[in-house]
């Protein structure tokens, strides 16, 4: 989902993003810090962060992942590009509450995927459009989830993103323990024009040189609420920007607030 700065890394990547794209398990760009490029080890214990092992083989992935967020004992929620998608390989189970990508936390097998009716599987900023989906476990979990936010914070307001992904923009070198990058909510024009709007929010990075990237997809995005704990504001989705390498930002994300009705219903529906 994300390209390189100079010509030579830009047809590396497009390789490699384009592998993804297809297979629609890039795990995403909104920032590709450290694994989030330059992020940092997770400083906090995050009980709802969750992680989706899946594969392309046919595009040479064989040890990929994506980010979730545990909304509900039962459920969580990813980017819709990080469960479907050609020649994509789900393992079929997700990990909750771990701070390790392969150990740790809770395990349970993934019953059912739904994803958003909207969403488009595409390019550039195409891709981007309501690329969120839920996956329902096979039993209850007893991590407590995380409270999706009654709306995003506003422009300008610090956020959190948290992920497995990729450490370095031109290579699938995933990290094995969770990180995390302080950012914040950019305005809309921020973005490259028709990226951002109200259900994609633009995110730019609070530290240099750093971003989500691929494998951090469908990761949440953190926003503080009134009493201080850490709420549901968005879902890794992608690159903010055309022909940008992961570390240069911006990233997008899917606005959850924005689709909390469809979320209420879909749980209510496969109860």
């Amino acid at each position: 989902m994300f390209s390189l700065k100079s010509a030579r890394r830009r047809a590396v990547r497009t390789t490699a993003v384009g592998a993804l794209a297809v297979a629609a398990c890039a795990t995403l760009m909104t920032g590709s810090a450290g694994a989030i490029v330059n992020g940092s080890d997770a400083t906090e214990r995050y009980p709802f962060m969750a992680t989706i092992p899946e594969s392309a083989p046919a595009h040479g992935l064989y040890d990929g992942t994506c980010g979730a967020s545990l909304i509900d004992r039962q459920w969580v929620l990813t980017a819709a590009h990080c469960v479907q998608g050609d020649g994509l390989e789900l393992d079929g189970i997700v990990r909750i509450g771990s701070s390790h990508r392969k150990s740790g936390g809770t395990v349970r097998a993934i019953e059912r995927t739904v994803v958003h009716p909207g969403y488009v599987n595409g390019a550039g900023k195409a891709a981007n459009k309501d690329d969120i989906a839920l996956v329902r476990l096979d039993r209850p979990v007893a991590e407590k989830p995380i409270r999706i936010a009654e709306r995003a914070a506003r422009p300008g307001t610090p956020t959190r993103i948290l992920g497995f992904g990729t450490t370095v923009d031109t290579e699938m070198k995933f990290a094995e323990r969770l990180q995390e990058l302080d950012t914040r909510r950019g305005s809309i024009a921020e973005c490259a024009p028709g990226y951002a709007d109200r259900t994609r929010l633009c995110t730019i990075s609070r530290v240099p040189e750093a971003m989500a990237c691929f494998g951090d997809s469908g990761g949440p995005q953190l926003q503080k609420g009134r009493h201080g704990r850490w709420e549901l504001m968005g879902a890794t989705s992608g690159p903010g920007a055309p022909g940008v390498a992961c570390s240069d930002g911006p990233g997008l994300y899917s606005n959850v607030p924005a689709y909390a009705e469809w979320i209420r219903k879909t749980v209510k529906h496969h109860a």
